[in-house]
């Protein structure tokens, strides 16, 4: 057997920039064949560069997710680990949001990595092994006003990966959860930028714009590399965690939301958007 056919193989969504981009460069760092997957396929040219395999792929469009897991098995014959990456934060308080960007947020966030694991688990249950990283948030399980429906897609990542480590565990296959928390990246400065042009003229701008700050203030935060070791401990251990926070402000955040009463969470996050 070549040695290119025992290296692993993994699949990571939202590969084009930041934390995707960071996971496809830890991962090659690791040994593994990896295939970065993103819709914009001409920004992944450096990644390339490194060696990894690139395929189109729209977590909204089921032609493509189906078109892009074909190609990889059909290639590789096996693949060892999924990495959910693809995702995005809308903000808005609620009754601003259009009722249609909160499906598309759903649409993208926990429907497109629901349907994309459906597609890649009769591989690995086949193989009787493989790990799903769902890449999560610290937001699936802390809460801030002005990101309601955001937090609420990265709970239903929470929940469903929970339901899916036990429906999974009999076949070998891992399951797990990384929560990144303030993470340089192009997410955060877009989040701000679009909350401010969709919340002129809101009856909540007295929040609206604390939040856009706090968003902003994540370019002076954790590199993506974090989240990426995270990932690089998950799917190499025999035994990974069921989830990793990362980097501290995430574990700090998660910890303090589970050991404060709802009231006190409350001042914490007016300290925080004041």
């Amino acid at each position: 057997m070549s040695s290119t056919s025992r290296k692993k193989v993994a699949l990571v969504t939202g590969a084009s920039s930041g934390i995707g981009k960071s996971i496809v460069q830890q991962l090659l760092k690791d040994g593994w064949i990896v295939y970065g997957a993103a819709r914009r396929v001409e920004k992944m040219n450096d990644i390339v560069a490194m060696g990894a395999q690139v395929l189109p792929l729209d977590v909204t469009d089921d032609t493509s997710m189906t078109g892009a897991v074909q190609t990889l098995v059909s290639t590789e014959g096996k693949i060892d680990a999924l990495v959910n990456n693809a995702g995005y934060g809308s903000y808005g308080a609620l009754e601003d949001v259009p009722i249609s960007e909160a499906k598309r947020q759903f649409e993208v966030n926990v429907f497109g990595l629901m349907r994309l694991t459906q597609l890649i688990l009769p591989t690995m249950r086949a193989a009787k092994s493989g790990t799903i990283v769902n890449i999560s948030s610290m937001g699936g399980r802390i809460w801030m006003p002005i990101g309601g429906w955001y937090h609420a897609t990265k709970y239903a990542v929470e929940v469903l990966s929970d339901a899916l480590r036990m429906e999974t565990k009999p076949f070998g296959i891992r399951v797990v959860v990384v929560q990144p928390g303030a993470i340089q990246s192009e997410w955060s400065s877009i989040a701000a930028q679009t909350l401010r042009d969709t919340s002129q003229g809101s009856v909540y701008g007295a929040t609206v714009e604390p939040m856009a700050r706090v968003l902003n203030h994540y370019n002076n935060s954790s590199s993506p590399d974090v989240v990426a070791k995270a990932v690089s401990l998950a799917v190499n251990s025999p035994n990974p965690k069921r989830r990793y926070p990362t980097p501290m402000d995430a574990k700090l955040l998660i910890f303090l939301h589970w050991l404060l009463p709802d009231f006190l969470w409350e001042l914490v996050i007016k300290s925080v958007i004041k």
